[in-house]
């Protein structure tokens, strides 16, 4: 459902089953509640970030990635 504002409300529902406890049931929707994302778009829309900044972060990240991987080989 999109709202007036454009932005889209997701509403996590956790079924908790018959003698389950409290906590598995908050765990279940804490890993549901990082599967969506939110916390992580909200901390990256508090301040702007030029779009060559990101492509360079994305670019070290990557060179990153690529030599942990050689190092394994």
């Amino acid at each position: 459902m999109i709202t007036e504002r454009g932005y889209q409300n997701y509403m996590i529902i956790i079924n908790v089953k018959d003698g389950e406890s409290l906590d598995k049931a908050l765990k279940r929707f804490k890993k549901k509640f990082e599967k969506t994302g939110v916390l992580r778009e909200l901390r990256s829309r508090q301040a702007f970030e030029k779009p060559s900044i990101t492509r360079r972060t994305a670019v070290k990240k990557a060179i990153y990635k690529q030599g942990m991987n050689s190092e394994n080989l």
